[in-house]
C-alpha cells in the first residue's frame, strides 16, 4: 500500500480544503535502467503542540476505518457526537461550518496487480459520515457503506493498521504488556493465525451437522428434547429482554414527566420556596452582623477615628504644636539667660560687666527674633502633645482600618440582606406548589418501582439464557459422545483429520513466526539501541506470547525496571520485526515518536529507524523532536517536507511546503 494524497476539508484545525502530497519519491535510473539514485520515503510533517499533527494521523485512520479508528466501541450516537467534535469550530469567511470530509487516495497490489483507491468519507453536523469508494478513477456505486467499509477492512484489517499507524505514546502500551496479550492478538492477525482459527469453527459447525444425520433414533430424540428446551429458555430470554426494553421506555417517559413537572415547579418560584428557610435564617444571621458592624463603627467613631477624617487639619495642628514647643523652648531659654545676667551683675560689678551683658541680650534678641513676643494659642505640655501626635499618627490610623474593613463588610452584608429578601419575596407559599411537589414525590416512587422491575426482567432473561447455554452443552456433549461411533463417512474423517492437521499446522507456524519474529526483534534492537545494550536477547513464548529479554549469561531483564526512553525502543523494535516477519507493505505513520527518548536513543531512531521502517513513513513532529541536526542526518531520506502553521485568531492551520527554519532560510537568501 502506498498513501499518494490526503484531502482535509474543515477537519479539526483545518478550515477549508487542504490537498497534501504524500506520495514518496522512488530512485531515478539511468538509460540502461540503473538505479542512480536512493528511494526517499520520508514525509516529514512538522507543527507546534495544537497545530494539527495530530489531526493528520486521526484523518488517515478515520478515513479508512471509520469508528474503529478511535479503539473504542461506540454506540451510533456516540459516533455522531465523535464527528461532530471533528468539524472545525473556528469562525472566518463563510461563518461555522456545519460539514466536513476527508479524502483519502492510495495504491494497493493485490493478486499481481497494482490499483489506485479513493476512500471519501463525509458528514454533516448531528449525522451519521457518508462513505463512498473509488476504483481508478470509477466510482464503485454498486458498494453500499457496509459493504465499502467491508471491503476497506479486508484490504488492510483495523487490527493490523494499529501497528503501522500509531502514536508515539501510545506503543508504550505494548512495552508495558506483561500479559502478552497486545503481542498475542498482533501476531495472530499478521501472521493469519485467526484465520486458522476461522476453518476450525467452520469444520466444527459442519462435523456437527454431519453428527446430526448419523444420531441413533433414541439419542437423535434426546437431542431434539433437549433443543426443543434450550430454544424455550432462549425464547423466554428474548421475552423477558423484551419487557426490560418496554419497562425502561416507561422509565424514560417518567423521567421526562418529572422533569416536565420540575421545570413547571421552577417556573412557579419552586426553586425559591425550597430556600425560603434557609434564606430566611440566613438573613437573620446577616441581621445580627450587621448591629455588630454598626456597633463596632460608631465605637470607633467614639475614639481616635475621627483624627483620621481631617488628615489636613490634623497636619496643620501638628505644625502648630512643633511650632510653639520651639518658641516656649527660646522663651523658657531667654528666661534663663536674664536671671543668669541678673546673677552675673551682682556678683561682677564693673563697667565691663554690662557692656558684655548688653552684648549678649542684643545677640539673644537678634537670634529669637519675633518669637519672643509671639503668643501661644494652645499652650499645652510636652506630654500633651506627645499624646495628641501619637493619637494622630498612630491610634487614627488604626482605627480607621478597623472602620474600613468593617464599613465594606457593613456594605456587603447589606447587599446580602437585599439579596436574601428578594429570594425570599420571589418564594411563594408551600400551599401553592405542594400539588405540584406531591406529583413529583408520585411519579419518583413509580420511577423506583419500574427501575426494580427492569432489573428484576433483566436477571430473569441472564437466567433463562443461561439455562440455555446449560442445555447447549449438554447438546454438545451428546454430539462428542457420538462422535467416536460416526466414521463412515469419508467427507466427516476429513473434517475431523483436517481439524487435527490445523492444529498442529498452528503450532508449528506459529513457532516458526515466533522464532523468525524473535531474530527480527534482535536486529531491530540492535540497529536502535545503545552500545551498552547490544547484547540483549529475547526470547518470546509460542503458547502465551510473553516476552522475556536476558541480557549476557542469560540474565532476564526486568522490564519494568527499564526506563520509558527504553520501553519505546523496545516497543519500536517489537512493532518492525512484526511487520518484517509478515511480509506486508504498509506504510508507517508515526506522531511525536521521539518525545520519551533520551539524545542517545533519538539518534539511533532518527539515523537506523526511520529511513528504513518501510517504503512510505510518514512522521509528525514538533521543531525539539526532529530538529536542525535531525533533518540535516535525513535530508536524503526526505522526499517532501511541511510546516503547520497554527493561526490564533482563526483558530484554524494551513499547511505550506518546508520544515520549520527551512522557510526562513529562503527568506534570508
Amino acid at each position: 500500500m502506498l498513501i499518494t494524497k490526503l484531502t482535509l476539508n474543515n477537519f479539526r484545525v483545518f478550515r477549508g480544503v487542504h490537498e497534501i502530497d504524500l506520495a514518496p519519491l522512488p530512485p531515478q535510473v539511468n538509460a540502461r535502467g540503473e538505479e542512480i539514485s536512493f528511494p526517499k520515503p520520508i514525509i516529514l510533517f512538522g507543527g507546534l503542540n495544537g497545530a494539527g499533527k495530530t489531526s493528520i494521523l486521526t484523518a488517515v485512520r478515520l478515513a479508512l476505518f471509520g469508528r474503529l479508528a478511535f479503539n473504542q466501541a461506540f454506540s451510533n450516537n456516540q459516533y455522531i457526537e465523535v464527528l461532530n467534535e471533528l468539524i472545525h469550530k473556528g469562525i472566518g469567511h463563510g461563518g461555522i461550518q456545519d460539514h466536513a470530509s476527508i479524502e483519502l487516495e492510495f495504491k494497493y497490489s493485490q493478486n499481481g496487480e497494482e490499483n489506485t483507491y479513493k476512500v471519501i468519507r463525509s458528514w454533516k453536523q448531528g449525522q451519521k459520515d457518508k462513505l463512498s469508494l473509488e476504483k481508478d478513477g470509477a466510482l464503485l456505486t454498486e458498494l453500499n457503506y457496509e459493504q465499502c467499509q467491508g471491503f476497506l477492512n479486508e484490504l488492510i484489517p483495523s487490527g493490523i493498521a494499529d501497528l503501522f499507524f500509531f502514536d508515539g505514546e501510545k506503543i508504550a502500551d505494548l512495552a508495558e504488556d506483561e500479559s502478552g496479550t497486545v503481542l498475542k492478538t498482533a501476531v495472530r492477525r499478521l501472521l493469519g493465525l485467526d484465520v486458522i482459527a476461522k476453518l476450525k469453527s467452520d469444520l466444527g459447525i459442519f462435523l456437527k451437522k454431519e453428527d446430526a444425520k448419523t444420531l441413533k433414533l433414541s439419542l437423535k430424540e434426546e437431542i431434539n428434547t433437549l433443543d426443543e428446551k434450550r430454544i424455550r429458555h432462549e425464547r423466554n430470554a428474548e421475552k423477558q429482554r423484551n419487557e426490560a426494553d418496554i419497562i425502561s421506555t416507561q422509565i424514560e417517559l417518567s423521567s421526562r414527566d418529572i422533569a416536565n413537572l420540575e421545570a413547571k415547579l421552577s417556573q412557579n418560584g419552586g426553586a425559591w420556596a425550597k430556600t425560603r428557610e434557609q434564606e430566611r435564617d440566613k438573613v437573620e444571621t446577616l441581621l445580627q452582623e450587621k448591629a455588630e458592624l454598626e456597633k463596632q463603627i460608631r465605637m470607633e467613631m467614639e475614639t481616635s477615628l475621627p483624627f483620621a477624617l481631617a488628615p489636613n487639619a490634623m497636619q496643620h495642628l501638628l505644625g502648630q504644636i512643633k511650632q510653639e514647643q520651639q518658641i516656649k523652648k527660646k522663651q523658657n531659654f531667654g528666661n534663663e539667660l536674664d536671671d543668669f545676667l541678673i546673677t552675673l551683675r551682682r556678683k561682677y560689678p564693673s563697667f565691663d560687666t554690662e557692656i558684655a551683658q548688653a552684648a549678649i541680650t542684643d545677640s539673644f534678641k537678634t537670634h529669637v527674633g519675633e518669637l519672643d513676643s509671639a503668643k501661644l494659642i494652645l499652650d499645652i505640655s510636652d506630654r500633651q502633645a506627645n499624646t495628641i501626635e501619637y493619637q494622630i499618627t498612630k491610634l487614627s490610623q488604626d482605627s480607621f482600618a478597623r472602620f474600613d474593613a468593617a464599613r465594606q463588610r457593613l456594605t456587603k452584608v447589606e447587599e446580602e440582606i437585599d439579596n436574601a429578601s428578594s429570594n425570599i419575596a420571589r418564594a411563594p407559599e408551600q400551599e401553592q406548589v405542594q400539588e405540584i411537589v406531591t406529583s413529583i414525590r408520585e411519579l419518583d416512587k413509580q420511577k423506583e418501582k419500574l427501575i426494580l422491575q427492569y432489573r428484576a426482567a433483566l436477571e430473569h432473561a441472564k437466567n433463562e439464557l443461561r439455562l440455555a447455554l446449560d442445555t447447549a452443552r449438554q447438546i454438545q456433549k451428546l454430539h462428542d459422545k457420538n462422535k467416536d461411533q460416526t466414521h463412515k463417512n469419508q467427507s466427516v474423517s476429513n473434517a475431523q483429520n483436517a481439524v487435527l492437521l490445523l492444529n498442529k499446522f498452528a503450532e508449528q507456524l506459529t513457532k516458526a513466526r515466533v522464532k523468525q519474529l524473535e531474530n527480527e526483534f534482535i536486529q531491530s534492537y540492535k540497529k536502535l539501541a545503545r552500545k551498552e545494550d547490544l547484547q540483549l536477547s529475547a526470547a518470546i513464548n509460542p503458547s502465551t506470547f510473553d516476552v522475556e529479554l536476558m541480557a549476557e549469561q542469560g540474565i532476564k531483564i526486568n522490564r519494568k525496571a527499564m526506563s520509558a526512553g527504553e520501553k519505546q525502543i523496545y516497543a519500536i523494535s517489537i512493532l518492525e520485526a512484526l511487520g518484517r516477519t509478515s511480509g506486508r507493505k504498509l506504510p508507517i505513520i508515526i506522531d511525536t515518536p521521539l518525545g520519551r527518548l533520551d539524545s542517545h536513543h533519538r539518534d539511533k531512531l532518527v539515523e537506523n529507524y526511520f529511513p528504513h521502517a518501510s517504503h512510505q513513513v510518514v512522521i509528525l513532529s514538533t521543531d525539539t523532536e526532529i530538529d536542525k541536526n535531525y533533518t540535516n542526518l535525513i535530508q536524503d531520506d526526505i522526499a517532501r517536507s511541511y510546516e503547520i502553521c497554527f493561526n490564533g485568531s482563526t483558530k484554524s492551520s494551513k499547511l505550506k511546503p518546508g520544515y520549520f527554519w527551512e522557510n526562513t532560510n529562503k527568506e534570508a537568501v
